[in-house]
């Protein structure tokens, strides 16, 4: 197998993938993300990913750590809340164009009592009821 990575650069992963693992970081926050991996130890990114067998290593190491557990945990749990979200953003849409529907309806027949209630104090005014006088005078 040829080195993807210098024989320092290969101890300078190793023993930055040692301090995060050991909870005793010199560089970074401590999470255990390879970009703290590559940061913690002073390499590119670039280099980083060309030391497959020690990114394969890291993979391991983090899966079975309770912080790798957490973290899967955590992205389920965001997997769930996202779609739970954007269930309800969905339901709150219909639930507008049902209330933006019973707004246009309410609003026509107001529209349409108005002028019911103008139309029949229209006719009410023209109405001329007599009075009939009662012959005996009374």
């Amino acid at each position: 197998m040829t080195a993807a990575v210098s024989p320092a650069t290969r101890r300078q992963l190793l023993e930055a993938m040692q301090r995060l693992l050991a909870g005793t970081p010199q560089h970074t926050d401590g999470r255990l993300t390879k970009n703290n991996l590559y940061r913690e130890a002073g390499v590119s990114r670039a280099t980083m990913n060309r030391a497959s067998d020690i990114l394969a290593t890291w993979d391991a190491h983090v899966s079975r750590s309770p912080a790798g557990t957490a973290a899967r945990r955590r992205d389920d749990d965001l997997d769930r809340l996202r779609h739970d979200l954007k269930a309800s953003r969905a339901r709150c849409r219909e639930l507008q164009h049902h209330l933006d529907a019973a707004a246009t309806v309410i609003a026509a027949l107001a529209a349409e009592n108005d002028a019911l209630r103008r139309q029949n104090a229209d006719t009410a005014s023209r109405l001329v009821v007599p009075l009939r006088r009662d012959p005996a005078g009374r």
